[in-house]
């Protein structure tokens, strides 16, 4: 018999620009230590560790973790693109409801290199071979950074099929820098409108300004999971528990539905959602917050119809509306998201999780969502994966 798992702490670092950052073991070890004091639990009674990180060799985990500690637990390093973070914790997770353990932790972190991210291994097949082709067929601009054709080329789809405007997206971006203003840890915390964004310099014409992409970072995030009777047993916190979860994978139309919006995962984070509403027996009308995975503002707004916070096509009205924050529907990255708050690969997955447990828990200060009960957090990694997290408080 499965039992459930509680986020007993939570701990980052503030995020910073590459370059500006501590060493990836350091920031590491520093937001490990800041869970286990949220906690107030010490680290020999860790259990085991899953740790992500995109970009650095192989049992970087042991490097950073070994500054906290040296207890001789399994450490595992996970590596799943954007969704790493994200993935320890699924991890995490599994290992707590499997009865296998009763406390672990699950970190992140990320030290990244200015520019558009690039392969590592040039002697070899890419992961993103595929994806590549189909992104040339479908949107071709090779002068244009893939990143930026995969998901600008999605908002592009988006764009021709319901008539979304240029400004819906700087919108999002805006509203990104209003809620990342409130958040210390955030890379970005000046206030930008619309207009800014939309005189931005211009990297797609007509699709996308610089300020509609998430900027390169370096950062680090970590959660500590528990079983209710472990938290019990020492006095720790168990207010706020992981209701459900999933982690999807591409499916045939990834490819095969010739749609930029397939090939960034739409249908990943749909079927991910689904499972997780039904898992929980709610629907999305029941969340209060959310934290998605904004690392373009275009990826923003299909995941809007993603989650079924709007139905499809809808996601322009939905902004429009200001259904995406404070007094509408859903608060939407709260953290100001990717967008603002900085996007370290292997960090952001718990970054998120981090902003989430602060919201239900009530603690989250000027970003606070009132009466926040249930929140839900998507985290996408192209090559790909995508992880949903519904946290309830209880």
């Amino acid at each position: 018999m499965s039992t459930k798992a509680y986020v007993t702490g939570v701990g980052m670092v503030p995020f910073q620009k590459p370059g500006a950052s501590e060493s990836y073991d350091v920031m590491a070890a520093k937001a490990t230590r800041s869970a286990l004091q949220d906690a107030g639990l010490s680290y020999d009674l860790i259990q085991q560790a899953y740790v992500g990180y995109v970009y650095g060799d192989s049992t970087c985990g042991q490097r950073a973790l070994y500054q906290v500690g040296m207890t001789g637990i399994p450490i595992l390093n996970v590596n799943n693109n954007c969704s790493t973070g994200s993935s320890a914790l699924f991890l995490a997770r599994q290992a707590v409801e499997s009865g296998a353990v009763e406390c672990v932790l699950a970190l992140g972190f990320e030290q990244m290199k200015p520019g558009a991210i690039g392969s590592v291994f040039e002697d070899r097949v890419s992961p993103f071979q595929s994806f590549d082709d189909e992104t040339d067929d479908l949107v071709g601009s090779p002068e244009i950074p893939l990143a930026l054709r995969y998901f600008g080329g999605a908002g592009k789809a988006h764009m021709d099929e319901f008539g979304t405007t240029l400004e819906t997206f700087a919108k999002i971006r805006a509203k990104s820098s209003r809620h990342a203003s409130k958040n210390p840890v955030a890379l970005f915390r000046t206030e930008v409108t619309a207009e800014e964004v939309l005189a931005a310099k211009v990297v797609w014409p007509g699709v996308m300004t610089r300020l509609m992409a998430c900027p390169p970072t370096c950062g680090a995030a970590a959660a500590i999971i528990c079983s209710k009777a472990f938290a019990d047993k020492h006095g720790l916190d168990s207010s706020v528990r992981i209701a459900a979860q999933a982690m999807t994978t591409d499916g045939p139309e990834t490819f095969n539905a010739h749609d930029m919006r397939e090939v960034v995962g739409a249908s990943m984070a749909k079927k991910a959602a689904n499972q997780v509403y039904e898992a929980a027996g709610i629907g999305p009308e029941d969340i209060n917050v959310v934290e998605l995975h904004d690392c373009f503002a275009h990826n923003e707004l299909i995941t809007y119809e993603a989650l079924g916070l709007c139905g499809r096509g809808e996601a322009g009205k939905f902004v429009d509306d200001g259904d995406n924050t404070y007094g509408g529907k859903y608060v939407t990255n709260p953290s100001g998201g990717l967008l603002s708050k900085g996007h370290p690969l292997g960090a952001t997955g718990l970054a998120q999780c981090t902003e989430l447990v602060q919201q239900l828990r009530g603690t989250a200060d000027a970003r606070q969502v009132s009466g926040a009960r249930l929140a839900l957090q998507h985290n996408l990694g192209l090559g790909g994966a995508c992880v949903v997290t519904l946290y309830e408080a209880v």
